[in-house]
């Protein structure tokens, strides 16, 4: 059983920036898939970046590239998620995901990943 906590979240202005962090425990991280997630009120969790087990290849989804970079270390067993340029419309419960896998591709879909974080809110204001 994983258990994964993130840290990190918080208020900032728009133009500002944000690390969030994930600690994994329980598991050999190096053998998982990473992802960050994000859900605002209302809205239906949407995919924000993955990084696979070897941490050689990064994806995003087209509204966040250029802003955030996802990163990983297999020795410290966490994966952060550096946010610049933030806008009000990033303010959402972000969620750390991990999908046990030895792919190198990006997994989109919110069920196919097999742990989950408890969450963290990052609120971005105008």
């Amino acid at each position: 059983q994983v258990r994964l906590v993130e840290f990190g979240g918080g208020l900032v202005q728009a133009g500002g920036s944000l690390r969030l962090s994930c600690a994994a425990s329980g598991g050999a991280f190096s053998s998982y898939s990473m992802a960050w997630f994000r859900q605002a009120p209302g809205k239906e969790r949407e995919f924000v970046a993955s990084i696979p087990w070897n941490g050689k290849f990064t994806y995003y989804t087209d509204s966040v590239k250029g802003r955030f970079t996802i990163s990983r270390d297999n020795a410290k067993n966490t994966v952060s998620l550096q946010m610049n340029s933030l806008k009000p419309e990033d303010t959402a419960i972000y969620y750390c995901a991990a999908r046990l896998s030895s792919s190198t591709g990006s997994n989109r879909f919110p069920s196919v990943y097999d742990y989950w974080g408890q969450g963290t809110q990052v609120t971005v204001s105008s």
